[in-house]
């Protein structure tokens, strides 16, 4: 009897590197997820490669910890490889990762509350 395997792969996929150009030590975030802090949680991050088949996959960079201040919407796969300046003259301080779509209006109301929807996980 064969034995069955069942790979389920989870997106998007958040790469987060420590050097620019996507060098240095990587740390690898899956599905969808709200990273609180992002220096608290991976240390100094300078670039990034969001990864999902769906092209409305949204990756939100805001320029404060706990989703607030301005803030830059990337839809679909993304790769930054310098986020110095990336939000206005600042680097991000917190990321929303999304494999479906967030309408201007869900993270604005994410920004005044600092509550992710449902279906999300937080770092």
């Amino acid at each position: 009897m064969r034995k069955v395997t069942v790979s389920q792969v989870v997106f998007p996929r958040l790469a987060l590197f420590r050097n620019e150009f996507y060098r240095g030590r990587r740390f690898v975030v899956r599905g969808n997820v709200g990273i609180r802090n992002l220096e608290r949680a991976f240390g100094d991050i300078e670039s990034l490669r969001f990864f999902s088949p769906n092209a409305n996959a949204t990756l939100v960079l805001f320029s404060e910890p706990n989703f607030r201040g301005r803030f830059r919407v990337f839809r679909g796969s993304t790769n930054i490889g310098d986020l110095d300046d990336i939000i206005g003259g600042e680097e991000p301080e917190s990321i929303i990762s999304s494999n479906r779509r967030l309408t201007l209006a869900q993270i604005r109301a994410i920004r005044d509350t600092g509550r992710l929807p449902n279906g999300f996980r937080t770092i």
